[in-house]
C-alpha cells in the first residue's frame, strides 16, 4: 500500500468534527477499530468533510471475537454500516488473540477482500513467527500496524516489513506523551528548534517502509505532526534515539 507518512490514529475520538478538521489540514488516511467504538464518528466526519473519498484511506480493525470463520464478513459488514461506506480501504486483524486461527480466520479475511468489501487486508500486533504463517493463507500481507516509538521498537517487525515490502503502521508515536520525559529526545529537539513530538515523529518515519497514525484532537497539533515527517533528523540524531536503553510497551499482549 502506498500510506502518507503521518495519518490520523482515532482511538478515543468522540468527535466527528475531529476527523473534519484533520481532512481540512490535509490528512488522508484515518485509522479506526471496531473496539474504539467510534466507527460511526469516523465515518460521520468523513462524509461531511469537503473531501474526494477515492482519496482517503479508511481503515478498520476486527476484533479478537469477530474473527471466528462464520464472523469475519457479518462484523465486516456491521463496521461498514457503522461507517457509512461500501468497503473499507483496509481490513486489519487486530490481534492474533481470541477466536483467531491463521486456518480458518485468515481465509474467512480473504473472502471478504475477494467480495469487495475490503481493497486491502492487513494485520496488528502480530510476531514474526505470526506473520509467517498467516503469509501461507493470504493473498499477501498489505500492512502490519504495530506498536513503535522511541521508547519501545522491534527491529524483527521493522526487519519483515522491509523485507516483505508493505508498510509498517506505527501506532502511539509519542509513547503517550512519555517522549516530553526523555532527555535524549528533548536535547534533540533543542537542537532543531522543535517539539520532542516532532522529534519522534519524524524518527519513526525515517525508516524505510515505516508510516505512522499518531492521535491529535486540536488544528494546532493535528497540523504540527503532519509537518513532523518533514523534520530532517540528522544520522546521529537517529543513531541517539536508537541507542536510548528504555523499554515502556504501553499496549502489551
Amino acid at each position: 500500500m502506498d500510506l502518507p507518512p503521518v495519518g490520523l490514529g482515532t482511538m478515543g475520538i468522540e468527535n466527528e468534527a475531529v476527523v473534519r478538521t484533520a481532512i481540512d489540514c490535509g490528512y488522508r488516511h484515518f485509522d479506526t477499530a471496531q473496539i474504539y467504538d467510534n466507527e460511526a464518528v469516523v465515518g460521520a466526519g468523513i462524509a461531511d468533510a469537503d473531501a474526494d473519498r477515492a482519496d482517503l484511506t479508511v481503515a478498520t480493525k476486527l476484533w479478537i471475537d469477530a474473527l471466528g470463520a462464520t464472523a469475519v464478513r457479518p462484523s465486516t459488514e456491521a463496521s461498514l454500516e457503522r461507517l457509512g461506506l461500501d468497503a473499507v480501504d483496509l481490513l486489519y486483524v487486530h490481534r492474533p488473540r481470541g477466536d483467531y486461527d491463521p486456518e480458518t480466520t485468515l481465509p474467512a479475511v480473504e473472502a471478504v477482500r475477494e467480495a469487495g468489501l475490503a481493497e486491502h487486508v492487513g494485520l496488528s500486533n502480530f510476531e514474526p513467527d505470526q506473520l509467517a504463517v498467516a503469509r501461507e493463507f493470504l493473498d499477501g500481507i498489505d500492512a502490519h500496524q504495530v506498536e513503535f516509538h522511541p521508547l519501545f521498537w522491534r527491529k524483527s517487525l521493522l526487519t519483515d516489513a522491509q523485507k516483505h515490502g508493505y508498510p509498517l503502521v506505527a501506532y502511539a508515536p509519542l509513547a503517550g506523551g512519555r517522549v516530553f520525559e526523555d532527555p535524549t529526545i528533548a536535547d534533540i529537539a533543542d537542537q532543531h528548534d522543535t517539539s520532542p513530538a516532532a522529534v519522534s515523529i519524524a524518527w519513526v518515519t525515517s525508516y524505510d517502509n515505516v508510516v505512522t497514525i499518531p492521535k491529535a484532537s486540536s488544528r494546532s497539533h493535528l497540523e504540527a505532526n503532519l509537518a513532523a515527517a518533514d523534520l530532517q533528523l540528522t544520522d546521529a540524531d537517529i543513531a541517539r534515539i536508537e541507542a536510548i536503553d528504555r523499554e515502556e510497551e504501553l499496549f502489551p499482549e
